[in-house]
């Protein structure tokens, strides 16, 4: 089941609605049936599996917790995904969490998110929700970059939907256009196996330097295009730079916890060698994290090897203009990232 407060088509639910229709008690006639430009399709029916909840946001995390409680209370589990922009997860926050904590296991997607939906003003953008996924108990949280990643992150918390030992998931994406060849998936199965491993673990290597590496740039979500740029110019410019596509920060926080010796509650308690293959001991440099969001979100990934870090991220909001001018506004653009990697080295 999908749920989502008025904004399916701008969500990119459209797809979806129109390949299982829309809830309905009874049927209910399609007036644009006949609209040959009619993209979507709004077929009110009672085997539909999408929820319209108008603005509410609070009704439709309540009504996520009632979805993702099936599998205890009828024993019947539902796969209840609700969709909304990404600044309303606060506004939502609360009955969400009363909902994980009652046993309602369900998905959150947050989208657009940040300053990248930066063209549609400063209104809808968002800072603080990524410390959000890494603090909500009960809760695995993903903001990945790529589209094959979504995928793979997406079928990981559908997998621990409606089980005893089970817990919820908050996506937090964006609109913007990436290329995926960026990615840069391997061909061998063996491997890209592997990569998918890493992806549902927390983060995963994109971009090894040819040469031993002077620092390392660890960036998650609709960024990861400036950290690769930048690890580019670097190279160039004689300084050999590392990239790691950070998934999940909650999962390698709680790796890092479990690693330490702090296993948390649940099924969900980190996995450490994924710290080992993502930030590797023999390749530890100094660090710059980058992400659109708050920039202590990923300030904890310095601790990993201890070494010297700088946090790149977006501490205010309200500004609009092109992605590329805020980007540069709030410090996340590629100059910025390779500025803050050259003031690293000794």
């Amino acid at each position: 089941m999908t749920v989502s407060p008025d904004v399916s088509s701008s969500t990119n639910l459209g797809g979806w609605v129109n390949k299982v229709g829309v809830w309905s008690v009874s049927e209910r006639t399609d007036w644009f049936a006949d609209d040959a430009e009619t993209i979507l399709h709004w077929r009110e029916k009672p085997t539909g599996q999408h929820i319209e909840l108008g603005i509410a946001e609070t009704n439709l995390v309540g009504l996520l917790g009632e979805l993702g409680a099936t599998w205890s209370r009828w024993g019947q589990p539902l796969f209840p995904v609700g969709v909304l922009y990404d600044p309303f997860v606060e506004r939502a926050l609360e009955p969400w969490s009363f909902g994980i904590y009652a046993g309602g296991q369900s998905i959150l997607v947050g989208t657009p998110s940040g300053v990248s939906l930066a063209p549609e003003g400063g209104a809808h953008q968002s800072i603080t929700t990524p410390s959000i996924g890494i603090e909500q108990p009960g809760c695995v949280t993903y903001e990945p970059a790529f589209a094959v990643d979504t995928e793979w992150c997406l079928l990981a918390s559908m997998a621990r939907l409606g089980r005893p030992d089970g817990s919820s998931a908050y996506l937090r994406l964006s609109t913007r256009p990436v290329s995926q060849k960026l990615a840069g998936v391997p061909d061998d199965p063996a491997a890209r196996e592997r990569r998918r491993r890493q992806v549902v673990a927390g983060g995963y290597p994109l971009r090894r330097a040819t040469a031993e590496p002077a620092v390392t740039i660890a960036a998650m979500g609709a960024v990861v295009p400036e950290a690769l740029a930048a690890a580019g110019r670097l190279a160039e410019a004689g300084t050999q730079a590392d990239v790691v596509c950070v998934t999940s920060p909650g999962l390698l926080f709680r790796a890092l916890r479990a690693r330490q010796g702090f296993p948390g509650p649940g099924p969900d308690q980190g996995e450490p060698w994924i710290l080992e293959q993502a930030f590797p001991a023999a390749r530890a440099t100094p660090l710059v994290t980058v992400l659109d969001g708050h920039p202590h979100t990923l300030s904890f990934l310095a601790t990993v090897n201890r070494v010297p870090h700088t946090a790149l991220g977006v501490a205010q909001f309200g500004q609009s203009g092109s992605i590329e001018d805020l980007y540069r506004y709030t410090g996340i653009d590629t100059d910025s990232i390779i500025r803050a990697a050259l003031d690293l080295q000794p």
